[in-house]
């Protein structure tokens, strides 16, 4: 297969041989028109004249000279006198005679025709001038071609040399490119579309380079988050195994193991994307929804009903993960959950009284294992981030100390709206 710069070096020579073939064309066909225009005129005038004369009677006044030959016919196309034998016409071109001039073209000259009282006035002059000039303009042409080609072709050469020469450094550092390294591919490009392409591939560099921060950071912190649950569920198992009737460690081993089911379950949603993908879509009232994730918690609720098209086990666990960062920061006496109608949205806040979230965290709270003061396990915001998006909504945060007041909007149906 063709390299770029050749494929580039073969267009530009093929416009460099179509350039001048066509200059080569119509440089011989404009003198070629120029020179039988002038022909023509020259003999239209002259046989103007002539025939002025004939009229006038001064027809022995008229001598042919510079090239020209005076011929005369009678009206039926009979030679009366002819200069040059050779450039007799037919009879049938002679019917064309008029009172005006007018230039037929035959093999080897050109003849102009005028009709006089005293017959059919002919001037004819050879076009062996005409072709001998248009020969030593093709040579002229052919020696000029002979020579502007290869030197167009050097410099259509050293100018797709040069044109491809930094794509082909470019190609190079992506070629180097590998999983282990993501780094942008430096280049010099304008902002071009070789310039914006280098560009695309730098952003998709970078793109992949987070993407494989985030994979190895997501690891540490599950396997982190697994290893303390295990390390405590192992501590207990070992207490009951000295003693069976233990029954705080068996609760205790117990509770470990739900948090580790849930966090494995937390885990698996996010990795697999079954929080966009798996939705049961029901008609479901918001507010019934908020009103039992309140009352799990213990926390006050005021609620309105307000209708969306939605998944209940999703939006159910969206609230429980609000709300129970709710209570790990505030307590229930300090957490309250509202639902109401705005415009075609339905509004759902939980708000704390609690200390409130670092100014540095906000930008990356719903990102995996992003964690605030209240502890947790950085994943039941990205979830519920995650839930709100695929049901068409989305989630907000505003915080201060004694006041965090996370915001849901979700679609109302169109009845509701």
């Amino acid at each position: 297969m063709l390299s770029f710069r050749a494929r580039l070096f073969l267009a530009f020579a093929l416009l460099w041989l179509l350039f001048l073939g066509g200059a080569w064309y119509l440089a011989g066909r404009s003198v070629d028109q120029a020179l039988k225009r002038r022909l023509e005129a020259t003999l239209a005038q002259d046989a103007l004249r002539a025939a002025e004369a004939y009229q006038k009677g001064q027809a022995g006044a008229l001598l042919t000279t510079g090239g020209v030959y005076l011929h005369l016919y009678a009206q039926d196309g009979t030679p009366l006198a002819l200069t040059r034998p050779d450039h007799r016409l037919p009879p049938e071109r002679l019917r064309r005679a008029g009172p005006t001039p007018e230039v037929l073209w035959e093999e080897g000259f050109a003849a102009a025709l005028v009709a006089t009282p005293l017959g059919l006035l002919v001037l004819t002059a050879e076009t062996s001038p005409i072709e001998a000039a248009l020969e030593a303009l093709r040579e002229a042409l052919l020696r000029a071609f002979l020579l502007l080609f290869p030197l167009g072709l050097a410099l259509v050469y050293l100018t797709a040399r040069l044109a491809a020469r930094p794509l082909e450094a470019v190609a190079r550092e992506i070629t180097r490119r590998s999983p282990d390294r993501l780094d942008p591919v430096p280049h010099r490009l304008p902002k071009d579309e070789f310039g914006r392409m280098v560009e695309a591939v730098n952003a998709l560099l970078q793109a992949l380079k987070e993407a494989k921060e985030r994979e190895r950071a997501f690891l540490a912190e599950a396997s982190h988050e697994l290893r303390t649950p295990l390390t405590v569920l192992l501590g207990h198992l070992d207490r009951l195994a000295r003693n069976p009737m233990d029954l705080e460690a068996l609760r205790t081993a117990r509770a470990t193991a739900e948090r580790m089911r849930r966090l494995v379950e937390d885990l698996l949603a996010l990795a697999r994307g079954e929080v966009e993908r798996n939705l049961n879509l029901h008609i479901v009232d918001l507010g019934e929804v908020a009103r039992e994730a309140a009352l799990e918690y213990g926390v006050a609720a005021e609620a309105e009903s307000a209708e969306v098209l939605g998944d209940p086990d999703r939006l159910l666990q969206l609230l429980r993960n609000l709300v129970a960062n709710a209570v790990r920061a505030a307590g229930k006496e300090g957490v309250r959950v509202r639902v109401r109608r705005e415009a075609d949205h339905a509004l759902l806040e939980v708000e704390d009284s609690g200390p409130g979230i670092p100014e540095d965290l906000l930008p990356r709270l719903f990102q995996r294992f992003a964690r605030g003061p209240g502890g947790g396990t950085g994943l039941g915001l990205a979830i519920a981030h995650a839930i709100a998006k695929a049901h068409g909504g989305e989630i907000a945060v505003e915080s201060r100390p004694g006041r965090t007041v996370f915001r849901v909007r979700l679609p109302l149906l169109e009845e509701e709206a």
